[in-house]
């Protein structure tokens, strides 16, 4: 039984892999996510209620300091305003620039759909 290339460079990955620590695993995810792109959904709540959301996000980002390479307190990133709340990307609603705080009451997901 001939073992190919794929099998091999699977089997060293995951033997890789299992050395890592857990965060380190999670960075892995997330760089591999941030290559690969998220049909990403933020939503904003105000109270119990959806305030703003935000659909075909491809990643959050936080912002760091210009000087001090320091985390800051907000996150950023680019998304479709979705202005009527039904979950979808209709005529007329845009792709906006978005911060949110760490202070937000906010989830990010994957879209099921």
């Amino acid at each position: 039984m001939k073992t190919s290339l794929a099998h091999v460079t699977v089997a060293v990955a995951l033997a890789l892999l299992a050395g890592c620590t857990q965060e380190q695993q999670n960075q892995l995810s997330r760089d591999i996510q941030n290559w690969t792109g998220t049909n990403g959904v933020l939503e904003v709540y105000a109270g119990d209620k959806v305030a703003r959301r935000f659909l075909k996000i491809d990643k959050i980002s936080t912002a760091l300091g210009t000087d001090d390479g320091k985390p800051r307190a907000y996150r950023y990133g680019y998304g479709v305003l979705d202005e009527n709340l039904n979950m979808a990307v209709d005529a007329g609603e845009k792709k906006v620039y978005f911060e949110i705080s760490d202070y937000t009451n906010a989830v990010f997901f994957e879209n099921p759909r």
